[in-house]
């Protein structure tokens, strides 16, 4: 942070007594933005409506082109502007729009339907936003990225509000919008083999998202205070990213953390007494229903011996053509009772239809600000029995009094094993469970179940969440919640929540060999036990955990054979790479010299053993080879946080990828000892960390492969909003880093400030008290009334 020589204070005051809700009525809102070190906005309020009015006041300056284009998007009028390549997201929320979904929902009461105080932040978020916008003008906007385009205007609630709804649906309908908005019946044919709707991301684009979540007890820390590490890794381009804010409305609320953009609610963060994260759920999100439709009708399904005609919804969006002509285009979308029609695999004689439990959910905003009040774990859990409307996420927590928790309080398909075992009857149902759950459609005994403790049918109440509360520690790494505390696994969840006895991966393998080195102290990083400073140089400490586990066995087998063969025949000399790999650390910092290197290899080892076996396999005396794979010891159940490990040195793959690897590296002039630092940045930026596949719990994740000039693409996702923070008797101790910074906006001083600060493995001291925000040497003050 760059010390200033006395604290100074910009006031801005912007007034505007005849300005209107984005309703028409009048409104009052006032609200103090305080902007201390990396552009942190502290949002000073006296009610919601002022608090969401600064909220969206300072969010407009930082990222207002981004939220522009989500706007447009959310309206399905990307082809309007961009291009027909946008048709499929157009017709997909075109239909959203349409449908009057948002409008019936904001009918309803609270816990279905949003509470006063939610809408009030809404409204004022938007007002915010608009206030700015209407100040600054479009043509005068500080972002040249949406500078006087014709495609950014005034926002409203309704904007706000189908953001939620598709940041809910993200890990279902979300994932599924081209084959919504393509579906269609067949002509008249001969019925072939179906095939299943392909393997989906939780994300409808971009990079799967994870997250590394830790809340550590009384017994784990060395203080006795509690503390958490939120770690989630989500992308750092487009709308999907985190902004730091810190909300207060004395007497009511304060808190501080994150939230994705365009939602003014804190969604990762702290109180006084609690602090929360989340990372993405193990449950599957959705169920897919295998219809058997009416003969000689493609659009009519049967269920219980009777024909139901799918509902149609016509669509029509504005497609601007390469003459720069815009055309009407209009498709049809199809319907069913347990939800829209998927283009894959619909023949003349099935289809299958997505049901999707956060299609209609909107009461995750609820929750959050409820949690964004709660002091402790009681409140928490108080909070989210009574909105349920977590759309897809774990949440682990810490409170001021020492005790931790997890649990999956998400919102969950109700369906039970014995459900599964009645109504996933089809070979490929059986084939594909229980990575997707395919569901009888014909009978409507296979339709979701529901609980008298769940907010509304077809989903899990509160006292089926799996959960555990502690002491010592909780931790998530986007496993299954079987090893959240391998001390005391969870077990007797329904089916559909996750696996137990599975391999966890070995991110989250890693995760918990670091919690247990540094309880004992084995890390190196002084004595047993937790503080605040361990905890956040435990966070960065840059393990590579396929490393630990197989980099020995790789350079023992280079060194007895520094001649391999690629996949293809050639010959390759490895001593120098050898060389390299024997003296890399195992770690993924900036001078990490063959930190590259192994994770081209053990990329390529990935990518290439599967095929490979099942050529050994039918080779003479390759059926070891194509059974084992390449670990030298495979997975044990009963052993599962040190299996599988090390390299099979008789397994060939390991010699092929090596090979081939070098030879890439050798092809491009790239050297085998080039660092992280030099093939990993953002823009002029080093970065360290490394990917999922690797096993990395700082996590970055290149857009692309290694290119020929020895650089990596631009980041795609990885570690976002970083925040440990300890809960003491005198109030918590924050320390952040939100890895891409605060704006969007090429143009902002804090577009970059904390992507430097992340490189160098420092922190931001978060102020959370009146004392230390007002003693900040770079505080900024501006006043904003509408």
């Amino acid at each position: 942070m760059a010390a200033l020589s006395a604290v100074t204070v910009a006031v801005v005051v912007v007034t505007d007594r005849a300005s209107t809700t984005p309703d028409g009525g009048n409104a009052g809102y006032q609200a103090t933005i305080r902007r201390t070190a990396y552009g942190i906005p502290h949002v000073l309020a006296r009610d919601h409506a002022s608090l969401g009015f600064g909220y969206g006041y300072a969010f407009a300056q930082d990222n207002l082109c981004v939220l522009a284009e989500r706007v447009v998007t959310l309206r399905g009028e990307r082809s309007r502007y961009f291009g027909v390549a946008d048709l499929d997201s157009d017709i997909y929320h075109r239909a959203v729009q349409e449908s009057g979904l948002v409008r019936r929902l904001l009918d309803r009461a609270a816990p279905l339907g949003p509470t006063r105080q939610v809408r009030d932040l809404v409204d004022g978020y938007v007002a915010g936003y608009n206030r700015y916008l209407r100040d600054t003008g479009v043509a005068r906007l500080p972002d040249p990225t949406c500078r006087g385009k014709d495609w950014v205007g005034p926002i409203t609630a309704s904007d706000i509000w189908h953001g939620a709804l598709e940041v809910n649906r993200q890990a279902g309908s979300g994932t599924f919008q081209k084959d919504i908005a393509t579906a269609a019946p067949p002509r008249a044919r001969p019925s072939r083999p179906r095939p299943v709707p392909s393997p989906d991301p939780v994300l409808s684009s971009g990079p799967v998202p994870g997250s590394n979540g830790w809340a550590l007890g009384r017994e784990a820390t060395r203080g006795g205070s509690a503390m958490l590490l939120a770690n989630p890794h989500y992308p750092w381009t487009g709308s999907n990213r985190f902004y730091q804010v810190h909300l207060t409305i004395p007497g009511q609320l304060n808190v501080s953390g994150a939230s994705l953009y365009g939602t003014p609610v804190v969604q990762i963060g702290h109180t006084a007494g609690l602090a929360w994260t989340h990372t993405v759920s193990h449950a599957r999100r959705f169920t897919l229903y295998e219809l058997d439709l009416a003969d000689g009708d493609p659009t009519s399904y049967v269920v219980d011996g009777r024909a139901e005609p799918m509902r149609q919804q016509r669509v029509t969006v504005t497609v601007r053509g390469a003459d720069g002509k815009a055309r009407p285009v209009t498709r049809v979308l199809y319907s069913s009772r347990y939800g829209p029609v998927l283009a894959t695999g619909w023949t003349a004689t099935t289809a299958f239809a997505l049901a999707d439990p956060n299609a209609a959910n909107l009461r995750s905003m609820n929750e959050w600000l409820a949690m964004g009040a709660a002091q402790n774990l009681a409140q928490l859990r108080a909070a989210q029995n009574t909105y349920q409307g977590l759309p897809f996420v774990y949440t682990i927590a810490a409170d001021s009094g020492g005790t931790v928790s997890f649990a999956d309080a998400s919102v969950v398909p109700h369906v039970t094993d014995s459900q599964t075992r009645r109504c996933i009857t089809t070979a490929q149902g059986r084939a594909r469970y229980p990575g997707r759950f395919i569901l009888d459609g014909s009978t409507a005994a296979c339709a979701w179940g529901a609980d008298a403790d769940a907010v509304e049918p077809g989903v899990f109440g509160p006292g089926r969440h799996p959960r555990l509360t502690r002491t010592d520690y909780v931790s998530n790494s986007n496993n299954s919640p079987w090893l959240t505390n391998p001390e005391a696994p969870i077990s007797g969840y329904p089916r559909i929540y996750g696996d137990t006895g599975a391999d966890p991966g070995l991110r989250p393998r890693l995760s918990l060999d670091m919690i247990s080195q540094r309880l004992s102290g084995a890390d190196g990083l002084r004595e047993a036990g937790f503080t605040l400073e361990t905890l956040q140089a435990t966070t960065l400490s840059g393990r590579n955990h396929s490393a630990d586990l197989a980099r020995a066995d790789l350079v023992a087998i280079c060194r007895a054979h520094p001649v391999m063969t690629a996949g293809d025949g050639t010959r390759v000399n490895v001593r120098q790479a050898c060389d390299t790999l024997a003296r890399w650390n195992g770690r993924s910092g900036l001078d990490s010299r063959g930190a590259v290197l192994w994770r081209e290899f053990f990329t390529r080892l990935h990518r290439d053993a599967g095929a490979k076996a099942n050529a050994e396999r039918r080779a003479p005396g390759g059926e070891k080879a194509a059974k084992d794979g390449w670990w030298r010891v495979p997975f044990d159940r009963d052993d599962p946080l040190t299996t599988p490990r090390g390299l099979d040195r008789d397994h060939l793959a390991a010699r092929r990828a090596l090979a081939e690897t070098v030879r890439a590296f050798r092809d491009s002039g790239t050297s085998p000892a080039v660092t992280l630092g030099e093939a990993q940045r953002r823009g002029a930026v080093p970065l360290h960390g490394c990917t999922d596949l690797e096993g990395c719990f700082d996590l970055v994740e290149p857009s692309g492969p290694l290119r020929s000039d020895g650089r990596y693409p631009e980041i795609a996702n990885g570690s976002s909003f970083i925040m440990a923070v300890e809960l003491t008797p005198q109030g918590p101790r924050a320390r952040t880093i939100l890895t891409y910074s605060q704006s969007a906006n090429p143009a902002s001083p804090h577009h970059t400030d904390q992507t430097e600060l992340y490189s160098r493995k420092k922190w931001v001291n978060v102020g959370f008290t009146e004392h230390e925000i007002n003693s900040d040497p770079e505080l900024r003050t501006t006043t904003v009334r509408g």
